[in-house]
């Protein structure tokens, strides 16, 4: 028998801050045309990809940030700590102050098109030499990873989230710090039934696409086709910015 592959080691804690898959606390915005327990499938395989992503990666540490009880679902090589009281700001400064000393990095479940070749910029052993923050857009206005050399909770507490220009709002928060900031590629988060079906054809083959092709609720003429403006990231490399 083969025995199972151990996880890479890295200089970099990378960080998942997810929910519990639970029926009517996951992925509401996909009610209708999803039920509760439809969009909890969906969350639960975006969270599963997710992870194994994660466990790919060359990483000191990985930690999941979790909303809720870990289940059957937690693969191997996580450590697992309860998410903080208050606004997502205040969740994702506690996510961090959980990283300790050295560089962090940290995703969410709502990307389950993540790869680790996404993440290889911000993961090698060069990554930081030039960079204090790594940052990775969404489409929708907010962002879907976010590195810091040094882990300061501070440089996300009181940062607007939720919002059409909180990517914005956070960039020039870093900006404001003087951090060196190099960005990844545009990613699409899956928040509506448009987003999921869209992200399940950018991801064929993982858990999530087939998850949503077993869905009746996904199929096209349930689901109207995701608008031109949000389907066309402005760039796909990893380039250094100084400012939003």
């Amino acid at each position: 028998m083969t025995p199972p592959s151990r996880p890479a080691e890295g200089a970099t804690t990378l960080l998942v801050i997810a929910k519990e898959p639970v029926p009517g606390k996951v992925k509401t915005r996909l009610c209708p045309p999803c039920t509760p327990h439809q969009a909890a499938r969906l969350a639960a395989a975006a969270l599963h990809d997710t992870l194994e992503a994660v466990r790919a990666m060359p990483a000191r540490r990985r930690v999941l940030v979790l909303s809720g009880r870990p289940g059957t679902w937690l693969p191997d090589g996580f450590d697992v700590v309860p998410q903080r009281s208050g606004g997502l700001d205040e969740r994702l400064a506690g996510a961090f102050a959980e990283a300790g000393t050295g560089p962090a990095l940290l995703v969410g479940m709502d990307t389950p098109q993540l790869t680790p070749a996404l993440l290889a910029p911000a993961l090698g052993p060069d990554s930081w030499q030039e960079c204090d923050a790594w940052f990775g857009p969404a489409l929708d206005g907010g962002f879907w990873a976010l590195g810091l050399a040094r882990p300061d909770p501070a440089l996300l507490r009181g940062v607007p989230m939720s919002t059409p220009t909180t990517g914005r709002a956070q960039l020039a928060r870093l900006a404001h710090k003087g951090l060196r900031v190099c960005r990844l590629p545009p990613l699409r988060d899956v928040d509506t039934a448009q987003d999921a079906a869209q992200v399940a054809a950018e991801a064929p083959g993982s858990r999530f696409a087939a998850t949503a092709a077993a869905l009746a609720a996904l199929r096209p003429e349930h689901v109207p086709a995701v608008p031109a403006s949000r389907t066309r990231p402005n760039s796909t490399a990893a380039h250094r910015t100084a400012a939003p």
